[in-house]
């Protein structure tokens, strides 16, 4: 079997997400902004009324929260994570990452604003050990699941959805 891992710098270009195929394993390396059920319809919101102050251009976003224990995913396709996606997809963010599947139209917006839905193992160690540092960029409020931004080396994700195709 071939290895096609690949390595993947913040921020990405179109051209890389391109290159991605069903399936690949890649390690995500830089910046990378978390978000889940609370925090990611404020972004949403904030990005729509131009108060939005992160740039995410290129970036990564991943559903997960932040809490002493580490980070670990959580499932992408609840209505308050899900339905955010295409609209932060068309502001920037190539890719999502976090775990489940992903409903026909939210396949059908990555395809459209160039971005892709990567799976990680649920393995809070892991992903953890990865962490080089965390600070909360953005609604503070929300503890554990406020908007961080996340200095990553080596983040192991698969492409779940990519090109209007999806594993599930």
């Amino acid at each position: 079997m071939e290895n096609n891992l690949k390595k993947i710098e913040t921020p990405i270009s179109d051209k890389t997400i391109s290159h991605l195929k069903l399936g690949d394993k890649i390690e995500l390396y830089g910046t990378i902004f978390t978000g889940r059920d609370a925090a990611l319809p404020k972004l949403v919101k904030s990005i729509r009324s131009g108060e939005n102050t992160l740039n995410l251009h290129g970036s990564v976003i991943m559903h997960t929260a932040v809490s002493r224990a580490g980070i670990s995913p959580t499932t992408s396709n609840k209505e308050e994570i899900e339905e955010n996606i295409p609209f932060l997809s068309e502001s920037g963010v190539r890719i999502h990452l976090g775990k489940g599947s992903l409903g026909q139209d939210t396949i059908e917006a990555l395809d459209k604003h160039h971005s892709v839905f990567a799976v990680t193992p649920p393995a809070a160690a892991l992903l953890t050990s990865k962490l080089k540092s965390k600070n909360v960029v953005a609604f503070k409020e929300e503890g554990m699941e406020a908007v961080y931004r996340l200095e990553v080396w080596g983040i192991p994700a698969i492409v779940a959805v990519a090109h209007g195709e999806s594993l599930y």
